[in-house]
């Protein structure tokens, strides 16, 4: 599962030739972080500052999306958490830059991070949702996923064991058909992206130190 992603570029929004994006988002993503979705609409391709991890319309709080931040595409219907948008055929991509898994050695893990090798942002099939919690209008997405466990890549992260999961990519020159697609059977768009476009590499996360209040007592 993905739970740590880098959205796209700035460059990379203007290679694709998408619309700017009218507000700011994190440099890095977590679960329950705000993110760049892009949807279709009436006017053409838009986008919304989503949560990470969708939150249904029956959800009390956004604490939810610390767990909805995935959706395995088997069960999206008979998920209460997000039933309601896939029946409603709510789909959107989240373009992102590198997305993060777990690879394990020795039993410890390592993260690691997946990028197109052409430099390109990767579309991530996404499902969302627009809740009313109290007076707050809140806009929501979950990253879609598969089994990996014959995907040459995918299948080398998460922990041992025969459970492997991957987002499912959105090839560039389908996004417009996934964008309109009008129905709850996505099947024809689960497939595991092409390895040989893709390269991964461990990507530790950076360590901010926190400054010793000693090195600066004399400042």
């Amino acid at each position: 599962m993905c739970a740590n992603f880098k959205p796209l570029t700035l460059d990379q929004i203007r290679d694709l030739n998408l619309p700017d994006i009218p507000f700011e988002y994190p440099d890095e993503v977590y679960p329950n972080y705000e993110l760049p979705l892009l949807f279709k609409s009436d006017q053409g391709l838009e986008w919304r500052k989503v949560h990470f991890g969708l939150i249904p319309k029956w959800a009390e709080d956004k604490n939810i999306a610390l767990k909805t931040y995935n959706a395995r595409n088997e069960t999206l219907l008979q998920k209460p958490s997000f039933s309601e948008a896939i029946m409603k055929c709510k789909f959107g991509v989240i373009p992102v830059n590198e997305f993060y898994e777990s690879k394990y050695f020795d039993s410890k893990p390592q993260r690691w991070g997946v990028r197109r090798k052409d430099g390109n942002a990767i579309y991530i099939a996404a499902l969302y949702e627009i809740a009313r919690l109290g007076d707050e209008i809140v806009r929501s997405a979950t990253m879609i996923t598969m089994d990996a466990i014959d995907h040459p890549m995918m299948k080398e992260f998460h922990e041992p064991g025969s459970v492997k999961r991957s987002v499912i990519v959105i090839p560039h020159e389908r996004l417009d058909e996934w964008l309109g697609w009008n129905s709850p059977d996505i099947h024809s768009f689960v497939e595991g992206f092409p390895e040989a476009e893709f390269e991964c590499s461990h990507v530790p996360k950076a360590i901010i130190r926190k400054t010793s209040p000693q090195l600066n007592f004399f400042d």
